[in-house]
């Protein structure tokens, strides 16, 4: 088992673990994940490097928890790194484009991390508006008619709307659905 599939494994356990477990789980590794961003935002344009064993020891992380980590900040990587192959002898590479990493931080919701204060070091007051709210006008979708939270979703899945795309954090509808009329 890769450690990207052990970190799924651990990470979206429904089967042996209670909700109760899940949040603890969640809620240890978003303070760690936190820690990890406050080191990288104090030198935003340092590229920092090495294994994943060797980040897992540096940020305080097991390896699967480094793999998690990596899935999270891999969309905001100048090069994406091989998340599905990789070991813990993979060497891997944080740095990030400090633009796209803001606007991926706002679109998870994670204000503990779009929040952190060296974000005020990077950007002035106004560009990190613009890129909040750029990023949060991204994901409206605007049709000619309303589609009701009961209403079949456009998609064709036969879900409704309010389980399917218009569910929080859901994928936005195709822009050739939005285009209903």
């Amino acid at each position: 088992m890769t450690l990207f599939e052990q970190w799924k494994d651990t990470a979206y356990d429904t089967q042996r673990r209670n909700r109760q477990e899940i949040d603890a789980f969640w809620k240890d590794y978003f303070e760690k994940e936190k820690n990890v961003y406050d080191s990288l935002l104090d030198h935003p344009d340092d590229e920092v490097k090495g294994t994943v064993a060797e980040l897992a020891d540096k940020y305080g992380l097991t390896v699967v928890e480094m793999a998690g980590f990596l899935d999270g900040i891999n969309d905001s990587l100048i090069e994406k790194n091989p998340l599905e192959t990789m070991d813990e002898n993979t060497v891997v590479s944080l740095k990030f484009d400090k633009e796209l990493l803001y606007r991926n931080m706002v679109d998870a919701d994670a204000e503990w991390l779009f929040g952190l204060s060296q974000w005020d070091e990077i950007f002035d007051a106004k560009t990190k508006k613009e890129l909040y709210l750029d990023q949060k006008k991204s994901h409206t979708v605007h049709v000619g008619k309303k589609i009701g939270r009961n209403d079949p979703c456009p998609c064709g899945s036969g879900k409704k709307y309010k389980f399917c795309h218009g569910k929080k954090g859901a994928e936005p509808l195709p822009l050739d659905l939005t285009k209903m009329e």
